[in-house]
């Protein structure tokens, strides 16, 4: 199967040395739970997306430092661009900024929370277990970057976990998409350098609290098969 990586940021070029950037951290992980994907990766930050949605068999989005409020033209071509891939019924995978970029394209509404930040690792309870999610778990612990979350979720939307923090944590829209707010993609030590270099806008609370969750597991690459299996259902 060909799965789209839709490229919604980049890494800061001096921690993508030792990280690499955000389409190889999913080549990565998802290889390792499907060896028959391959990938291709569009640049939606620049402008890049398919010229067709048939182009690949799926897609994926990265995270991203921006908003999906934004009126960028990159930012309401991807809107477009989802709200395609569901009328034709495409598999689509939003992570952290397409979690919310899935809700808003499906009628739903994105802001920012009075929550605060979410950093490192939080832990959410799976309230529904679908057929995809094997193994099953009642909990999924991922990590987090995020300010914004989705406020108001959209029609027909089924909340799969959540928790007080961040009660639309992940949902599924028919059989065709799925998202998660959390980062399976995102190493500890990577959560770490990034709450470094976001030191200046997180409260120094917040970030010290996330880099005690840090000695918590997670379960990125069980979300990571979860993806998998949902894509090949």
């Amino acid at each position: 199967m060909k799965i789209g990586i839709l490229q919604c940021d980049n890494v800061s070029d001096e921690l993508q040395g030792e990280f690499g950037n955000y389409p190889e951290m999913f080549e990565k992980l998802l290889s390792a739970a499907a060896s028959d994907f391959e990938f291709q990766t569009y640049r939606v930050i620049d402008g890049e997306l398919p010229k067709s949605i048939d182009e690949c068999d799926a897609y994926i989005t990265t995270g991203s430092r921006h908003s999906v409020n934004d009126d960028d033209p990159w930012v309401v071509a991807l809107e477009k661009f989802v709200v395609d891939l569901d009328k034709a019924k495409k598999k689509f995978v939003g992570i952290c900024y397409g979690h919310q970029m899935l809700a808003k394209a499906l009628g739903g509404e994105v802001a920012v929370s009075d929550r605060g930040w979410g950093v490192g690792i939080t832990s959410n309870d799976v309230d529904v277990i679908k057929s995809w999610m094997d193994p099953g778990e009642k909990s999924l612990n991922l990590v987090v970057s995020h300010s914004e979350q989705v406020s108001r979720l959209p029609e027909g939307v089924e909340v799969l976990a959540g928790s007080d923090f961040c009660p639309n944590y992940m949902f599924q829209f028919g059989d065709h998409m799925m998202s998660v707010q959390g980062h399976p993609e995102f190493s500890k030590s990577y959560s770490s350098a990034l709450m470094d270099k976001r030191a200046d806008r997180i409260p120094a609370d917040r970030i010290r609290d996330g880099r005690a969750s840090l000695a918590g597991d997670s379960h990125g690459e069980m979300m990571m098969r979860w993806i998998a299996n949902f894509i090949k259902q």
